[in-house]
């Protein structure tokens, strides 16, 4: 068995430490580069190495813990990482070590571990709830890195992490020293941070990026979709959902009904299939199960076999000539990989930036055998859709109660 790591995969490997994140956008290798930092740095592991060296046992020891996303998990995928390394699920007798893998759900059965090692995969300690405090447990009594594609846009995002590694107590040490809040204000209201020069300096000290140029190019293709402004009109104005005549009294209801009239329309189903008709390999990632029907109706009645992932099935990518793979956001934006299509078509947005840069992700691989990649983004010009791509664009989050108060 050998290992052969990239020329910033080894960059990041020789600087990453107790405590960093290892900051890489997807498809960058932080798996692998997290496992040879585990195996060759913090228990001294002997493999063949970029051409040189042998294999021996570790020298010191310690219990791996990946916590991941439950998809990740389930999917096996850091099962194919650890095999590089001649390691397993389970306790491997030729190390003496036990390797565990699941997902942040069940992080809380882990706090009382000690003396281990621990790869927190996906930023997810971010707030103050149970998984951040069980986070702040387990950094305690052992050694750790955590891996993201998007470290943090905030400060904010970064406390717990400034915590871990000791350079506050608690996050109020945090506020009284960074926040400045809103002095007539009904509720804690952050009208800026100071003294930033230190967070910059505490975020250097653990930041670990995975820079590289990619040899492909990606091409971004935004598609624009016809929908019917009457209805779209109709039902903001009138607070109606034209499909059961029904009164609308809550916003989610409101936007949903909105998004309805916009993405279930006769003119985004042609549009996929003209791209079907340049790509024949496509995934496509929707949001709500009437674009699901409408697509399995569009494709079928084009001869065409659609293969699903989403929270009631599972299919495996396809390996034929022609192929869709229908995709549902939440259910399928990471945890899988596919080196076999250059093409994913996003057929409604996603209110995360950070979903959508995962489920961009499923193609964007160091081993992908194309020169380009290509993603077409259907949409609108409807309010809702542009007030969608606008967050996007702005690397933020739509937020629906901020859209309405606008």
């Amino acid at each position: 068995m050998a290992i052969n790591l990239y020329e910033h995969q080894m960059d990041a490997l020789y600087n990453v430490h107790n405590g960093s994140i290892l900051a890489g956008g997807v498809g960058s290798g932080k798996s692998i580069t997290s496992l040879a930092y585990y195996y060759f740095i913090v228990c001294e592991g002997g493999l063949k190495f970029n051409g040189s060296g042998h294999y021996h046992k570790m020298k010191h020891p310690k219990d791996l813990y990946i916590i991941t996303t439950a998809k990740k998990r389930d999917s096996g995928e850091w099962d194919d990482e650890l095999i590089n390394f001649l390691l397993m699920q389970g306790f491997n007798k030729a190390h003496g070590v036990t390797v565990t893998v699941d997902s942040w759900n069940n992080i809380k059965k882990y706090d009382k571990v000690y003396g281990a090692f621990f790869i927190f995969d996906e930023q997810r300690v971010v707030g103050r709830g149970a998984w951040v405090k069980a986070f702040l447990k387990i950094t305690r009594r052992n050694n750790w890195i955590l891996l993201s594609a998007t470290p943090g846009d905030k400060w904010e995002d970064y406390i717990p992490v400034f915590i871990a590694n000791g350079f506050y107590k608690s996050r109020s040490e945090f506020e009284r020293e960074h926040c400045v809040y809103a002095r007539f204000s009904k509720y804690p209201k952050l009208e800026k941070h100071i003294n930033t020069g230190v967070l910059c300096k505490h975020r250097r000290d653990i930041l670990v990026k995975m820079d590289f140029d990619r040899v492909r190019s990606v091409e971004r293709h935004v598609v624009l979709c016809e929908y019917d402004k009457a209805a779209y009109k109709k039902v903001w104005k009138d607070r109606i959902d034209i499909d059961t005549g029904e009164p609308i009294f809550e916003s989610g209801k409101l936007f949903y009904v909105l998004r309805k009239v916009v993405n279930d329309d006769d003119n985004r189903s042609r549009q996929v299939l003209d791209i079907f008709s340049n790509h024949k390999k496509l995934i496509i990632f929707y949001n709500f199960t009437y674009e699901l029907e409408r697509l399995r109706q569009t494709f079928m009645e084009q001869g065409v076999t659609t293969h699903e992932w989403n929270g009631h099935v599972h299919n495996e990518v396809p390996g034929t000539d022609e192929w869709v793979y229908l995709v549902q956001y939440n259910a399928g934006a990471e945890g899988w990989n596919c080196i076999t299509t250059d093409t994913i078509v996003f057929y409604s947005q996603s209110y995360s930036y950070r979903m959508t840069k995962q489920a961009e992700g499923r193609i964007d691989r160091l081993n992908t055998p194309y020169d380009t990649l290509h993603y077409y983004y259907l949409r609108s010009n409807a309010p809702i859709d542009l007030a969608i791509r606008k967050a996007l664009l702005n690397k933020e989050n739509f937020n629906e109660s901020e859209y309405l108060k606008g």
